[in-house]
């Protein structure tokens, strides 16, 4: 009997609900006001259109999502997906490239927090701010999922409550005469001078709000039945884009354009002063911070989940502290504390600077999640006889595929800059990893043995546990 401990597993707790909660979490629905100034400059006021759009592109790959976590059901999402199905070292490349985009999140939501408050208190520090709420945030995140997940549910819940107020009262303001008279008119969705341009344009920036229905996929190992995570991921993608669907029309209905409003940059703030009076601004002010809560609690929970993966499944010193499980919380602890300390530099970046670089890598894993199940099913098990197969297996992937790649052309200069800098970082340390391509990076998909339907070898070969 071998004289070493069985690694710790992570605890499977989340329900279909609590899965779904976070991911609405993570999506974050009262972004739809703060960025609702800039896509109205870039699309000509249809926002509407913009979601829209993101949403088509976002629900084929959300369908690619659900049948690779039937596949692999294991934490990594894209990661694992194109190391199983590609190569280990296309998969460290996706993963990498990701990384960026759900690293930068935990902190994008704690220097939101740490405006919020700086406009409250100006004589106090940001960084007190920052770090005061980094800890909480990281504390949760470490001593257990579930609690995260109840917390994470509540803060949704409150955010949802205060988007039909405003619907409630925009109604109220339409039948009134004010905006466009009423909710029924098509102009929220097109009128002259409007191009498809624009509007993928303004799909691009909103296509950031849609980040979190992929992340649903690092609760693999955690949630109570693997099976419930393909409809998690759908759930969640389709309430979310609801949320954002007619809180963006009723905004554009309410205000066809952006006069009247002194800051375009953030009109959250200003939307709800003009909806509801001062009481509704500082009720709708908190159900922002407690959106970029719950939004903090998501992310982070899913980001440490993806480095732990991807430690689990390298070799060395830093490869095991990243994987560590802590044996009481039954949660990867090292991976949690490590996205707490990136979060810090919440003090010291700027919201424009962060905001740039998001995106990147989420519309690359986007890409090859769909990329991959047309290699999986369609390629290495020949899964293309008959007219249901060449749907499902290329046509609607290589639909997702064309969409998602349509989104991440028309990423702003900066984005592509700065994300192809940390993708040539990654390849550098690829290279170092393998020394060279000389060796193999490996792929283990470990659980707790819980009877999941398949268990991925180093090799990469799937095993059906049920023979």
């Amino acid at each position: 009997m071998s004289s070493n401990p069985a690694p710790t597993a992570l605890r499977r707790s989340l329900g279909l609900w609590a899965i779904v909660g976070l991911g609405l979490g993570y999506m974050t629905p009262m972004t739809v006001f703060d960025t609702f100034g800039i896509v109205t400059g870039q699309t000509d006021g249809v926002v509407p259109s913009a979601y829209l759009f993101a949403l088509i592109a976002m629900v084929f790959t959300a369908i690619s999502y659900g049948r690779m976590t039937r596949v692999f059901p294991s934490a990594g999402s894209a990661y694992t997906y194109a190391s199983e199905t590609i190569h280990p070292n296309v998969g460290f490349l996706v993963g990498w490239s990701s990384l960026l985009d759900y690293l930068l999140l935990p902190l994008v939501n704690a220097l939101i927090v740490r405006l919020y408050l700086e406009s409250f208190f100006p004589q106090v520090p940001g960084w007190i701010w920052v770090v005061a709420y980094v800890a909480a945030i990281t504390a949760m995140n470490l001593f257990s999922m579930s609690s995260t997940s109840r917390v994470n549910g509540i803060l949704v819940a409150f955010q949802i409550v205060l988007i039909a107020v405003f619907v409630a009262l925009t109604w109220t303001a339409l039948n009134a005469g004010e905006g466009n008279g009423t909710a029924f008119s098509l102009a929220p969705l097109f009128h002259s001078g409007v191009h498809l341009g624009a509007v993928i344009g303004g799909a691009t920036v909103v296509c950031f709000s849609f980040i979190g229905f992929d992340a649903i996929t690092m609760y693999t190992e955690e949630a109570k039945d693997t099976k419930t995570v393909p409809k998690a991921i759908v759930l969640a993608l389709m309430i979310g884009g609801a949320i954002f669907f007619v809180a963006a029309w009723f905004a554009q209905s309410r205000f066809p354009t952006l006069a009247g409003f002194s800051f375009t940059d953030d009109t959250l703030p200003e939307i709800a002063l003009k909806t509801g009076g001062l009481f509704f601004q500082i009720l709708f002010i908190s159900a922002a911070v407690a959106a970029a809560v719950a939004s903090s609690l998501a992310s982070h929970a899913s980001v440490s989940r993806m480095i732990y993966v991807m430690a689990r499944n390298g070799r060395g010193r830093i490869s095991r502290s990243l994987s560590y499980v802590h044996p009481k919380f039954r949660t990867p602890a090292t991976a949690v504390l490590l996205v707490g300390a990136v979060s810090l530099l919440a003090a010291a970046f700027t919201l424009e600077f962060v905001s740039s670089m998001i995106n990147f890598g989420a519309l690359i894993a986007f890409t090859v999640v769909n990329a991959t199940v047309i290699i999986h099913f369609a390629i290495r098990h020949k899964q293309y006889r008959g007219a249901k197969q060449v749907v499902r297996n290329i046509v609607l992937p290589a639909i997702g595929m064309l969409l998602t790649g349509v989104l991440w052309a028309n990423l702003h200069f900066d984005a592509l800059t700065y994300g192809l800098i940390w993708l040539t970082i990654g390849i550098i340390t690829l290279l170092v990893l393998t020394r060279a391509f000389r060796r193999r990076l490996g792929v283990t998909l470990d659980d707790d043995g819980a009877g999941d339907p398949a268990v991925i070898t180093r090799e990469g070969a799937p095993v059906d546990s049920t023979r």
